[in-house]
């Protein structure tokens, strides 16, 4: 009688024992996708910021007629410069077809900006097109990316 009571006892200790961890293991995978989730989030949102701002300074510089072209290419070249090492943390954190959509918009931001140092205006075709592009490829990023942090149209991560 008392080995019944004594296996009971143990046999109980090792189930209390194994839902805990089993517990704390879930828990600890939901914390990870939590982390990971909210790195990516924010990278995203530097990402697009920092195309935002490029493109919003490279406008700003093809709406200037009266600017050098020595300053235009320094102005536009600058701009960009943020964006490039966001680019490659985007390689290594994200998932493929996000980095996929990422450089499009990176290359689609470059060649507008190289347009912009050649000298071209905002009100020239060759900009409106390029300035299309562009937006086009933003559109897919954030798509993209709204996807993979399971964001919906309304906004709520599910």
């Amino acid at each position: 009688m008392q080995w019944a009571t004594l296996i009971s006892t143990v046999v109980g200790a090792a189930i209390a024992t194994g839902s805990a961890m089993l517990l704390d293991r879930q828990r600890w995978r939901r914390e990870r996708l939590d982390r990971e989730t909210q790195t990516r989030r924010t990278l995203y949102g530097d990402y697009l910021a920092s195309l935002s701002e490029a493109r919003h300074a490279c406008g700003n510089v093809a709406r200037d007629p009266d600017m050098e072209l020595s300053t235009r290419r320094t102005t536009a070249r600058e701009a960009f410069g943020p964006c490039i090492g966001l680019r490659y943390q985007m390689t290594i954190s994200a998932p493929s077809r996000v980095v996929d959509a990422s450089e499009n918009a990176f290359r689609s931001l470059r060649d507008l900006r190289d347009r912009v140092m050649e000298g071209v205006l905002a009100a020239e075709p060759v900009y409106l097109e390029g300035r299309r592009s562009y937006d086009d490829a933003l559109a897919v990023l954030r798509a993209c990316m709204r996807e993979d942090l399971r964001v919906s149209e309304d906004g709520i991560a599910s």
